[in-house]
């Protein structure tokens, strides 16, 4: 026999937030509306999930779909259930969150979606939905991981130097951080290791490579640290 509902039953999506490092800035990725509503607008990835596919697998397809991306990993973020967010009808949508690198990554727009770009974090135009606040939600969770858990190993190349990965933590954390105290930390957790490498091809002094120790990585990953300055 099969199981019936009689009480109406809301709508399932799922949004994601992909945020993204080059050079200097933060970005996030948005695509353009297709079809109504908000045909035109900007918002973040995301659709309607269907009933053979799990949430994750929901995130994984829209993502891929509307912009081009695959093979990132995607960590659930919140769940977004205000009764008026969505026009249509009663929608509740399940938020995803990532870190990549932008430049492994680049947009290419498809289904309902006629473009796909990537923005600054400071310079996001007006959005879709409530998808302005899922990407404030994603902001401070992303800031709230830098400091309990390390990144970096899938931004940076195999060797960088000291200033590269502080740039890295000033990119997430939209503050500057001073140079003494964050060498000081990072290398009491015995995250790095030393090279016998400096940079080449510099007009500046060659600063020193390291690179990551991949057990330890994986450690502190699993266990947390605590990165106040």
């Amino acid at each position: 026999m099969q199981n019936t509902y009689k009480h109406p039953r809301a709508a399932l999506t799922v949004d994601c937030v992909l945020f993204g490092l080059d050079e200097g800035d933060l970005k996030v990725l948005l695509i353009q509306r297709k079809l109504k509503p908000f045909t035109g607008k900007w918002a973040l990835p995301g659709g309607f999930v269907r009933a053979s596919e799990t949430l994750d697998e929901a995130a994984r397809r829209e993502l891929s779909e509307e912009a081009g991306v695959r093979g990132v990993f995607l960590e659930q973020l919140y769940t977004f259930g205000d009764v008026q967010r969505d026009p249509r009808e009663r929608v509740v949508s399940v938020a995803y969150y990532s870190l990549v690198n932008l430049a492994e990554h680049p947009p290419k727009a498809a289904t309902d979606a006629s473009d796909a770009a990537w923005f600054s974090v400071d310079e996001v135009p007006s959005l879709a939905f409530d998808h302005a606040e899922i990407i404030a939600v994603a902001l401070r969770r992303l800031k709230g991981k830098v400091r309990y858990e390390p990144i970096g190993f899938e931004l940076l190349p195999e060797k960088f130097t000291l200033s590269q990965l502080q740039h890295l933590y000033e990119v997430c954390l939209e503050e500057p951080i001073d140079k003494r105290n964050f060498r000081k930390k990072i290398l009491g957790m015995g995250l790095l290791a030393e090279t016998d490498e400096i940079q080449q091809d510099v007009a500046h002094r060659a600063a020193r490579l390291y690179r990551f120790d991949a057990k330890r990585y994986e450690q502190l990953k699993k266990r947390g640290f605590s990165f106040w300055l």
